[in-house]
């Protein structure tokens, strides 16, 4: 485990220009589950925020979420937790500057605008939101008061993800041309308790035929391809495979007379979309959550002059890559280009949450926050990311028909410039 740096000297290195403290920001965090618990742990170990109030109708959730405050020396956060709408009590407060939101994804969207038209930045997990009106909703209310809204996509931060970043933008693989990305997990825990009864994710598998979780592939993708500054989505078409994996592993499990073995479920197993850009280049995305195997990505990124693969953790580049048509190992490049805002963190441990990048995204939000700046990642990225889900969810519908994806930026994406993880 390598030693987290000081608080105020990460701060000062991921800010670029090092201004004076001007306060101590001020958090509330809306709900307290799994992923709510793992974002407060990583807030109270960069002890960069106060968190004066926490909101979750789960009362044992609630009270362990105050207790781990406590133990971490501050005050006892005040609990709001009556009824499904006490956020809404707790983003009147005006000692908070911004809220966290981990709630389930139906309640992302509204919560969000909800945090924003209070005055707060808002950072919301993914997906930001699950149909287009509700991300219309998160851009009109963002553009209407003047509020961040950030989705807390931790794979934009990833170590190599910002490497090859640095490696893109200084033109090494040449002009981008082609990305396929993947999420792919055997995520049916997620998605069903012990007994084979859907959470409330698995709700969306039985109803839904999409791919439900595009972000964790798009993350680093948006950043590598000038996605709303300088090119945007046009075109999805999006196919999915009938669906085995959830009633095989139900079987195996409880037999085949059992409810969930049987249950008729409308997520296929594999989804792959394909995204034309308003430039001409392309982007597959493959959704692969339900069926054994192992956890992988499988980023590739194709330029004029080389490309990148994840899987093989290796480049090649046309005229420097020293043999004819082989792969070279990828982290000798990791290491010469990589990015400011990892040197400044020196964190190398899972302990910080997925290996450090959420100890990273949490960091320079807090920062933008004390700043008064811009979030890292923009409200225009977070629905683009997100509006994957709807939009391949209707293809599918339509027998993998094309269908014009939403420019959310009405056009500015002609000339936006690239702000994200800028060096220098």
């Amino acid at each position: 485990m390598v030693k987290p740096i000081a608080r105020r000297e990460f701060l000062a290195a991921s800010a670029g220009a090092a201004a004076p403290d001007r306060f101590l920001p001020r958090v509330g965090l809306v709900g307290s589950g799994g992923r709510g618990t793992g974002l407060l742990r990583t807030l109270l170990a960069l002890d960069i925020a106060a968190v004066p109030a926490i909101c979750d109708i789960n009362a044992q959730n609630l009270e362990q979420a105050r207790d781990a405050v406590r133990k971490a020396g501050h005050p006892a956060p005040e609990g709001y937790g009556r009824h499904e709408q006490d956020y809404e009590r707790l983003m009147a407060r005006e000692d908070l500057d911004a809220v966290l939101i981990a709630t389930p994804w139906e309640w992302h969207a509204r919560m969000a605008a909800h945090g924003m038209r209070a005055g707060k930045y808002v950072a919301v997990e993914v997906p930001a939101a699950i149909t287009v009106e509700e991300c219309w909703q998160l851009v009109d209310t963002s553009e209407q008061t003047g509020m961040p809204c950030m989705m807390l996509e931790n794979w934009s931060f990833l170590r190599p993800n910002l490497a090859l970043l640095n490696m893109i933008r200084l033109g090494l693989l040449g002009e981008i041309v082609h990305c396929h990305c993947a999420h792919s997990h055997n995520c049916i825990y997620w998605y069903f308790d012990k007994e084979g009864n859907p959470r409330w994710s698995g709700e969306h598998l039985l109803r839904r035929n999409a791919d439900p979780y595009p972000t964790h592939s798009l993350g680093p993708v948006l950043s590598w391809m000038d996605i709303n500054c300088g090119d945007c989505f046009a075109q999805l078409t999006s196919t999915a495979s009938r669906s085995l994996g959830i009633n095989n592993d139900f079987r195996k499990k409880f037999g085949s007379k059992h409810p969930a073995a049987s249950r008729r479920y409308r997520q296929g197993d594999i989804v792959t979309s394909v995204v034309k850009t308003a430039r001409g280049n392309t982007i597959v995305i493959n959704n692969d959550m339900q069926l054994p195997r192992p956890y992988d990505n499988r980023w590739m990124i194709q330029g004029a002059e080389g490309l990148y693969d994840e899987a093989r953790n290796a480049v090649y580049i046309a005229g420097r890559s020293p043999e004819y048509e082989k792969w070279e190992p990828f982290p000798p490049y990791q290491d010469k280009y990589d990015h400011s805002w990892w040197k400044a963190l020196a964190v190398g441990s899972p302990d910080f949450g997925h290996g450090g990048t959420d100890y990273l995204e949490l960091s320079l939000f807090i920062e933008a926050v004390r700043r008064g700046g811009p979030a890292p990642i923009d409200v225009y990225d977070s629905v683009t990311m997100s509006v994957i889900i709807p939009l391949s969810e209707q293809s599918i519908a339509q027998g993998s028909a094309p269908v014009a994806c939403p420019d959310f930026t009405r056009g500015r994406w002609k000339t936006r410039k690239p702000s994200f993880a800028l060096e220098g």
